[in-house]
């Protein structure tokens, strides 16, 4: 057997005939139905969730709890107030504000559950590539901007404000806004396809066609920020950025970088020999990769030596100039203890007598 609306209300009126004493039964019956049903969803619905593999739905659950508890009772608040016959305006502003606290409540609600749900979809990046952990910053954000555009937009209904007048002039001052901000606006579209496109991700080192050179370190709506070698913060508007030539050294299928480092020996030496000392200089040392091996390339024939070459990879772009500085080290060293020389330019100049003269 099912009660409507009109029917509780006649029971009440029937055991209490005064409107205030009405009401407070109203409110003091919402009250318990809300208990109960907190109760129920306590007792049975958190154990059944608690039971799961997924920590999702225990989120969820938190989530709805208050909400639908909350919601229980201002429902019965408004039932409270039809049975006072208030004023037509005291009537409409209490419902008028009923309607706002429901609507910001789910409209919190809602933004917490997609927040949450991006989370949870962002740990499948092959299966969703644009909802990245690196792109979550900027979903949340744009999540709360709709909720609450959407949240202010049901409370002028509740108030029965005319949107279409707010709308028209929204666009009018959005239309203004886009000209007076085109170099923000600029920034924020190119923020959103640089995450969007990935050319870089925090912690990658990159080179910028205009020089700089550094680890990403704050992808923003608005700019990007570099940590150069010498501990100096560049801020890169996302604009320029979006046109620049972007050299990724930690791109790639994986984020090791080769150094190329140049070695002269003198002519006469033995090649064979120089090469099993750089690779054995190369190999033993601690920071270079296993993978792929080290290598060695006779370049050419210089001036004044023979060029080679040795070929490696580092883990990390950043340990680039410490690897260079040491293997630099180790080959000299290296050099000097099996008698290779390293020359130095050097010119042969020849004397001829000029015709006509006499030597002396």
């Amino acid at each position: 057997m099912t009660f409507s609306k009109d029917q509780l209300l006649t029971v009440i009126a029937d055991i209490a005939p005064n409107p205030y004493l009405q009401a407070l039964m109203v409110i003091v019956l919402f009250f318990i139905l809300a208990k109960i049903f907190d109760l129920i969803l306590v007792r049975f619905v958190r154990r059944w969730v608690a039971r799961t593999h997924f920590t999702l739905d225990d989120s969820i659950f938190d989530i709805l709890h208050r909400p639908v508890f909350v919601s229980i009772m201002l429902v019965g608040l408004g039932l409270a107030a039809e049975q006072l016959q208030l004023p037509d305006k005291v009537d409409f502003m209490t419902f008028g504000g009923l309607k706002t606290v429901a609507i910001f409540l789910w409209s919190m609600a809602a933004a917490r559950f997609f927040k949450l749900l991006l989370g949870f979809v962002s740990q499948d990046q092959g299966r969703f590539i644009f909802v990245q952990e690196r792109t979550l910053p900027l979903l949340n954000n744009l999540l709360v901007i709709l909720v609450t555009a959407l949240a202010v937009y049901f409370v002028f209904l509740a108030w029965k404000i005319d949107v279409t007048a707010w709308m028209a002039s929204a666009g009018i001052l959005g239309l203004a806004i886009s000209f007076a901000a085109k170099d923000t606006l600029a920034n924020l579209f190119s923020g959103v396809f640089i995450v969007a496109d990935a050319p870089y991700k925090l912690g990658d080192f990159i080179v910028l066609d205009s020089g700089e050179r550094g680890e990403v370190t704050h992808i923003g709506i608005r700019s990007t920020r570099l940590l150069t070698r010498d501990d100096v913060e560049v801020t890169v508007p996302n604009s320029v950025m979006g046109n620049a030539k972007i050299i990724n050294e930690s791109g790639g299928p994986h984020e090791k970088y080769r150094l190329r480092v140049k070695v002269g020996v003198a002519y006469g030496s033995d090649i064979d020999k120089v090469h099993a000392v750089l690779l054995d200089v190369a190999s033993n040392h601690p920071d270079v990769a296993r993978e792929p091996a080290p290598r060695v390339r006779f370049r050419g024939f210089g001036d004044s030596s023979l060029d080679h070459e040795l070929l490696c990879w580092v883990e990390r772009p950043v340990k680039r100039g410490l690897v260079l500085h040491l293997l630099n080290t180790a080959i000299y060293k290296r050099f000097m203890a099996e008698d290779i020389e390293i020359p130095f330019p050097q010119r042969d100049v020849h004397l001829y007598p000029a015709q006509g003269t006499e030597t002396r």
